[in-house]
């Protein structure tokens, strides 16, 4: 990465652990904290889990809204003093990919704006593909789409972690 700043992917399988070791990341941050949130609460299940992600977070965070816009929010947030959470990429890729935008053009321009990220940025995904081959192409599309993504973003950021039943296990680390 060009950017002064660091950054780490955390991936992990549903329900983790990998958004808690996420935020816990910036506990001892100084600076301000942003978090990118790429869901939309389209039933209660989903309003109860952005509800708890909020509760746990607190008053620390600002909450940027990234549906659709992730890179061009990104842009706009990026300074050295940020500690920036995406929570979570694979939600993006699918807001991407069901608004039949071109995926391939949007993971290119979230790695364009990575690249010039200042202060941390840390962002949050699903680990895909480890389990039962899904039963629609559709599905398999998807699935193939955000391992590609994943091992793009795993490529350019500094650290990534992937985390099994709330148990951190560096990939890939730096001294950056």
């Amino acid at each position: 990465m060009t950017g002064t700043g660091k950054s780490i992917l955390v991936i992990g399988g549903a329900r983790s652990g990998k958004s808690r070791y996420a935020e816990a990341l910036a506990a001892t941050w100084n600076g301000s904290k942003i978090y990118f949130a790429t869901a939309e609460p389209g039933d209660e299940e989903m309003a109860a889990r952005i509800a708890a992600h909020r509760a746990r977070r607190g008053r620390d965070w600002h909450t940027v809204t990234a549906l659709l816009n992730l890179p061009d929010a990104l842009r706009e947030c990026s300074d050295k003093d940020a500690f920036i959470l995406i929570d979570c990429l694979t939600i993006w890729l699918s807001n991407v990919f069901l608004a039949k935008n071109d995926c391939a053009t949007a993971v290119e321009d979230l790695l364009e704006a990575l690249d010039h990220t200042q202060g941390m940025t840390v962002l949050v995904s699903n680990e895909v593909g480890g389990g039962i081959v899904p039963e629609n192409a559709l599905a398999r599309r998807f699935r193939d789409i955000a391992g590609e993504t994943n091992q793009k973003v795993a490529a350019i950021v500094d650290e990534v972690v992937l985390v099994t039943a709330g148990l951190p296990q560096v990939l890939k680390s730096s001294t950056k």
